[in-house]
C-alpha cells in the first residue's frame, strides 16, 4: 500500500487511516517461508504540530520449526509501530525513530516487511526450556529421556581408565 503524505507534509490536519491484509507468503526466514496467511496492519497516519506520525500494528501468525528440536511451531505475534515521518533529513543522521519519505509516498508493504525481519528473533524456539535433541541418537529431550552415554573428554581419559582398574 503506497501512502501519498504531500497533504501532511503541507500542513493538513487529516487523518489517514489503515487497515488492510498484506500477502507475505513469499518473505524468507531462515530456509523457509513461515507467513502462511496475511499479516494484518491496522492504525494510521496523521499530522501533530507540524510533525507527521505513523501509528500502526502488525499481527500476523508465525509458521515454522524449532531450531533446537525441530518441532512444529505456530505462534502468533503482534507489534507496534511509532514512527515519524519526514519528507528529507539533513545530514548524515540515521535516527530509528524517524523514516524519510522521499517525493512524498510512503510505501507501507516495503517498510512492514523490513519491520517483520527485524522483529523475529535469530533463533526460533518452541519454547524457552526446549531441552533439543540428543546428538547422539536423535531423541527429542522435550519427550523422552536418552540412554546415550555422555562422551569422556579426551583429557580425561587416562584419569578415567585409572579409575577402571580399581
Amino acid at each position: 500500500m503506497k501512502i501519498d503524505l504531500t497533504n501532511l507534509f503541507n500542513g493538513s490536519n487529516e487523518s489517514v487511516s489503515v487497515g488492510y491484509s498484506l500477502d507475505l507468503g513469499n518473505l524468507a526466514y531462515n530456509t523457509y517461508n513461515p507467513l502462511k496467511k496475511n499479516v494484518e496492519i491496522k492504525g494510521s497516519v496523521f499530522q501533530k504540530a507540524d510533525i507527521v506520525y505513523l501509528d500502526i500494528s502488525v499481527s500476523f501468525e508465525f509458521n515454522g520449526v524449532c531450531d533446537r528440536c525441530a518441532e512444529e511451531i505456530i505462534k502468533d505475534y503482534c507489534f507496534r509501530l511509532n514512527k515519524i515521518l519526514v519528507p528529507n533529513m539533513a545530514g548524515d543522521a540515521d535516527f530509528d525513530d524517524y523514516i524519510v519519505v522521499e517525493n512524498g509516498v510512503l510505501d507501507l508493504d516495503e517498510l512492514v516487511e523490513e519491520e517483520i525481519q527485524l522483529f523475529l528473533p535469530s533463533k526460533m524456539l518452541c519454547g524457552e526450556d526446549c531441552r533439543g535433541l540428543c546428538a547422539k541418537c536423535g531423541k527429542n529431550l522435550n519427550f523422552e529421556k536418552c540412554d546415550c552415554k555422555k562422551d569422556v573428554d579426551p583429557r580425561m581419559a587416562a584419569l578415567l581408565q585409572l579409575l577402571d582398574e580399581e
